[in-house]
């Protein structure tokens, strides 16, 4: 489609749509400009699912290394600890729209520079951990970049919630159908095809953003150094943010590391090839999809505290019982419960977390969940990958089943202290009726 016609058809989408009523579980959709990057952002992340499974599978297929496949992992999410607590000081003082175009159109480059060397046979497994590198570094700035603008795009706060849960449910779509798309691509073609998808849906989305107007942006006045200290100040004099940040980081570190595992689920344990790895994962996203859309009819934030526990307590038996598994159909329904648990433990923490955060932290504080997310999620990848070479997959995950389990029951102890915290936030922001009272942040 020419850019002329693609920027016709958004406009058209932007002015035509309407999603009225405040109860609606897509009521977020009644922003004009929400509606334009929702579509868009949909396809980019399902272009994004397409070229994970895809990355991991043609890196099986040239090492057969269980540990390098955790390296891949941790080389895409690693650059979260250590980049995104500077790219949340860059959004916050920075043109959040102006910056995102230039981080899609680098990621747009990537995609096809990988697109085009595996589809040439020049593809080392050196040039994917390169790549992969790379696309950690991006990915530190992309996550908080999204997040950050969404706020900008809803302007009515009490949509918020919904918006970030319908972001979480397209996700999760993509989730859901991205995996066995790439099993499909993956046992008709090849690697490169994946690629080259993953870098159209890159053009979608920038021709979202540059169609899209914004009002003014407040940005951060002070200075680099006092930016990042008054963060680090905010961060740990609010209970109810250290104590979300933690259970994030936990969950993601203790139990995201299945997703570079299953090319070797799928092969070793379940003896299937690329087909069943789309359809492992695609029940992980099934589960996810189901948890979305929970979230997404929601009336409010209130009760959410609760959901994250119980998530991450899920995730753990899920994931347990899963490691246990020898019957493929048995591994599918336990990973659609593990699926179910994660979302509920991530998307849960993170609309909490937007929902008390202060406008002018927002970009810092979102890009250090960020970190304890994805970061978290890398380190976690690097360790299952080294227990995967040592034990082999199934006990590697589950003794780090096992572990969360144990830790689950310890936030659960701690539930009642976070929604003390949380009340008298809640409360001067109208989502509850009850006064402020008790400690402040």
């Amino acid at each position: 489609m020419p850019a002329n016609r693609m920027a016709s058809t958004i406009r058209f989408f932007r002015s035509h749509v309407t999603v009225t009523g405040r109860g609606h579980a897509w009521r977020a959709l009644r922003h004009a400009n929400y509606r334009a990057y929702f579509a868009g952002q949909a396809i980019s992340i399902l272009g994004n699912w397409v070229q994970q499974v895809a990355l991991g599978w043609l890196v099986y297929r040239l090492t057969g290394s269980a540990m390098l496949l955790g390296v891949t992992a941790f080389l895409t999410q690693i650059p979260q600890l250590v980049v995104a607590p500077v790219a949340g000081i860059i959004i916050d003082r920075s043109n959040i729209r102006r910056l995102m175009i230039l981080i899609q159109f680098a990621m747009f480059l990537l995609a096809v520079l990988l697109a085009a060397i595996t589809y040439f046979g020049w593809v080392q497994p050196w040039h994917i951990l390169l790549v992969a590198a790379f696309f950690g570094v991006l990915n530190s700035f992309d996550v908080p970049l999204r997040h950050a603008y969404t706020s900008q795009l809803v302007t009515d706060r009490q949509d918020l919630p919904n918006a970030i849960a319908l972001n979480s449910l397209f996700f999760n779509i993509a989730r859901f159908i991205g995996p066995p798309l790439a099993g499909l691509i993956l046992s008709l073609t090849s690697e490169s095809l994946c690629f080259a998808l993953n870098g159209l849906s890159f053009l979608v989305i920038l021709a979202v953003m540059m169609s899209l107007q914004t009002g003014a942006q407040r940005h951060s006045q002070a200075s680099f150094r006092e930016a990042m200290v008054e963060g680090v100040k905010f961060i740990r004099g609010s209970v109810p943010v250290r104590l979300l940040l933690l259970q994030v980081a936990v969950l993601n570190f203790l139990a995201a590391n299945y997703i570079p595992l299953m090319p070797a689920f799928a092969r070793e344990i379940f003896h299937g090839g690329a087909n069943m790895l789309g359809t492992l994962l695609g029940c992980a996203g099934a589960g996810a999809l189901c948890c979305s859309l929970s979230l997404a009819v929601r009336p409010s934030v209130r009760g959410l505290s609760g959901a994250i526990t119980q998530g991450c307590l899920l995730t753990g038996l899920a994931l347990l019982a899963f490691a246990l598994s020898s019957a493929a159909w048995l591994g599918g329904v336990m990973l659609f419960l593990l699926g179910y648990g994660m979302v509920n433990g991530n998307a849960s923490s993170n609309t909490i977390l937007q929902t008390i955060l202060p406008e002018h932290l927002r970009g810092r504080v979102l890009a250090i969940y960020s970190a304890a997310n994805l970061g978290a999620a890398a380190l976690g990848s690097l360790l299952s990958g080294a227990l995967a070479e040592r034990l082999g997959p199934a006990q590697a995950l589950a003794v780090l089943a096992a572990i969360l389990v144990c830790t689950s029951l310890y936030f659960y102890s701690k539930l009642e202290w976070l929604r003390m915290y949380l009340r008298p936030i809640y409360a001067s922001q109208g989502i509850t009726r009850q006064k402020p009272r008790g400690q402040e942040m």
